[in-house]
């Protein structure tokens, strides 16, 4: 018996693969959080043995390779007909995407924990709910997603009050602020994708910057390169680091920012420090103290708010004209 046409719709009526095409974004949204939660404890053991510069060399490196071969066993050129009009971009997003703030998240990792480092690596999104105000106009937040920046700026605050007033600018606070610098850089990055890039292919995307990236940290990590400590678990874990943390999830990540927007894929932070706060303490008995609890949770309150959307009706009176 034939099926009816109307077996190939949902309940709702919104046809089979409708849904699952919007639902296809989210799933990406979660495997990206899931990726990146466990790159922070990679990093963590990466500059044990090595450079941050290093570190940034063999994970641009591993990630450009596999991506590489993704691409042609997908049959898919490593190289558009345009590459040469887009390498400003690309090394814009080199620059902004990966080099400086891959370096501060690692620098900044040597002076505090993993799970520290993924809760103000959340702070992007607020950084990109703040900057998209001036640079995409259309896409601006609600004030209920301003309230939330403003939260979770607080919960920085929180993070950072508690080592600045006892030892001033210290190791720790010094750290706080490079993974900060390192999630600012990110925000920038995000912004820049959505203007300028928007609708590429993610494949040519994702294989440029690292490309880029990979041939950049080159002569900066040179010096560095003959007192690498050669450790299996270090190399390892930062291979890993490039393979999952940065070619397969580039690919995850261009997608989501494709299909979400800058705030909401920048959002994918919410998901991060869970599991690597987790990871920090179970697997390197990193230590979680009151002010991390305190300001990690309101942080993460504040990134809740920043993605909250619009309801239907607001957006549709938005978008439509005033009468006349």
């Amino acid at each position: 018996m034939v099926p009816s046409r109307s077996c190939s719709r949902q309940t709702t009526g919104r046809p089979v693969s409708e849904g699952r095409s919007r639902l296809l974004p989210y799933l990406a949204f979660t495997a990206l959080g899931l990726i990146w939660g466990a790159s922070f404890l990679f990093i963590k053991l990466g500059v044990q043995d090595m450079s941050p510069t290093v570190l940034v060399l063999i994970r641009s490196g591993s990630g450009a390779i596999t991506l590489a071969v993704i691409m042609r066993a997908l049959g898919q050129p490593l190289l558009g007909d345009k590459w040469r009009s887009r390498l400003a971009a690309f090394t814009f997003m080199a620059v902004s995407n990966a080099l400086l703030p891959w370096v501060a998240i690692a620098w900044g990792e040597q002076h505090i924990s993993s799970g520290l480092a993924s809760v103000l690596n959340a702070t992007t999104t607020l950084w990109a709910a703040i900057f998209i105000y001036w640079v995409i106009p259309t896409e601006r937040p609600s004030l209920l997603n301003y309230a939330g920046v403003l939260v979770g700026v607080s919960g920085v605050a929180i993070l950072v009050f508690p080592d600045l007033a006892s030892h001033g600018l210290s190791g720790n606070v010094v750290g706080v602020l490079a993974v900060l610098v390192a999630s600012i850089s990110y925000a920038v990055s995000a912004l820049f994708q959505r203007t300028k890039l928007r609708g590429m292919n993610v494949y040519e995307q994702s294989f440029g910057q690292l490309l880029v990236t990979s041939i950049l940290a080159l002569p900066i990590a040179a010096p560095a390169l003959p007192h690498v400590h050669v450790a299996v678990l270090s190399m390892a874990a930062v291979i890993a680091l490039g393979v999952a943390g940065s070619g397969v999830a580039y690919l995850l990540y261009y997608y989501t920012m494709n299909t979400l927007g800058p705030v909401r894929a920048t959002g994918v932070t919410f998901v991060v420090p869970i599991t690597a706060v987790f990871w920090g303490v179970v697997l390197l008995h990193e230590v979680l103290t009151l002010p991390i609890t305190v300001g990690m949770l309101v942080i993460l309150v504040g990134i809740v708010l920043t993605n909250l959307r619009r309801s239907k009706r607001n957006q549709a009176s938005a978008k439509e004209p005033a009468a006349a």
